[in-house]
């Protein structure tokens, strides 16, 4: 079964301050944008473990730490990388076009 990506525009790449993390509403749920120079990820808004926001999270170089309880997650591939994690948190294809972050949701 293909999957057809719906690019939506999330905001200017601006937006989101460098070396750091926002969250935004995007088609109903919510989203974590991370933005470190001109790279930008999305996963989900909410961490796996517990009922915490990641954009309250400490970002350290690819890595967003868990407000709560202090686990990782890398914001490439949305590994859990430590306990009490175990469970992945979901990623969003990203991309940059003329200023504007577009994330791809199926």
């Amino acid at each position: 079964m293909v999957t057809t990506l719906q690019w939506i525009d999330v905001g200017a790449i601006d937006d989101i301050p460098d070396e750091d993390v926002i969250e935004v509403g995007v088609g109903g749920g919510r989203l974590a944008l991370y933005r470190l120079g001109a790279e930008v990820y999305a996963t989900a808004a909410r961490c796996t473990h517990g009922a915490a926001q990641m954009c309250d999270g400490f970002l350290e170089g690819y890595e967003i730490e868990c407000p709560l309880h202090q686990g990782r997650f890398d914001i490439r591939t949305g590994k859990a990388l430590n306990e009490p994690l175990t469970d992945d948190i979901r990623t969003f294809p990203v991309r940059c076009e003329d200023g504007r972050v577009l994330v791809g949701l199926d």
